[in-house]
């Protein structure tokens, strides 16, 4: 029987990437989206049709009573045993003139939006001693970026917590460790950065692919990394 992943964001361009590598790895895989179901359901749709095993589900992170009813509905199945941790949103404007409305909807969905789908897969992920847990930052909480307190600050939570989660449950067969990409050619990213200026920011003088990310998720969601945990390991080209 496969081992069943839930990626949450697995209908954007890093998710999707994710999304065909587990199940290219033999997972189960469980795309979730928020605005765009149509695109969870696309990408489940062409996973099955390349052979591997998909379905879709769509529930908003901001709604704690969505987040329960649809983690729900995937227990009823059996428990998750990979879950990626991709969902996230920035709304950037520097600090002296940030909304508290920006701030507070960046920190909902990065932070809070990790315990609302974590921690009630936590039990049952336990019960079958084996599980993998990985959180997709991001280079701003490391190193920081203008414009962009708010979400440098959650995704840095994301960091402590997968650091301290980690100690609960290494006894348990289970890892939890975070990958913080750095620029990486997406949707999200498109307009952002110029290529002079990549060249400048970047050592390796590019953009990242989704499919690098999704090769070290998948990777660490594997039996091979079963020593490897409390970890943030980045991707970004070289930046310091």
């Amino acid at each position: 029987m496969s081992r069943r992943a839930l990626v949450t964001g697995g209908s954007g361009g890093i998710g999707a990437a994710i999304c065909r590598r587990l199940a290219a790895d033999g997972l189960e895989v469980t795309v979730h989206a928020n605005r765009h179901p149509e695109r969870a359901e696309a990408l489940a749709e062409a996973i099955r049709s390349a052979g591997g095993q998909a379905s879709a589900i769509a529930f908003d992170l901001a709604d704690a009573d969505a987040c329960t009813a649809a983690i729900e509905q995937l227990l009823a199945s059996g428990p998750i045993q990979v879950l990626v941790n991709n969902a996230g949103l920035h709304d950037d404007a520097v600090f002296p003139g940030m909304s508290a409305s920006q701030w507070d909807r960046v920190v909902d969905i990065n932070l809070n939006g990790f315990y609302r789908v974590t921690q009630p897969l936590l039990l049952p992920m336990i019960r079958t001693r084996w599980g993998r847990i990985v959180s997709i930052t991001s280079v701003a909480a490391v190193m920081g970026n203008r414009g962009q307190v708010n979400y440098a600050a959650a995704k840095g939570a994301l960091h402590a917590a997968t650091r301290a989660l980690s100690l609960e449950v290494a006894a348990r067969g289970i890892t939890v460790n975070a990958v913080a990409p750095g620029i990486i050619e997406t949707a999200m990213s498109e307009g952002q950065f110029d290529p002079q200026a990549i060249a400048q920011m970047v050592p390796m003088k590019r953009s990242g692919r989704p499919e690098e990310v999704a090769d070290l998720v998948g990777f660490l969601a594997s039996e091979q990394a079963a020593y490897i945990s409390g970890q943030v390991i980045s991707i970004n080209g070289g930046m310091a």
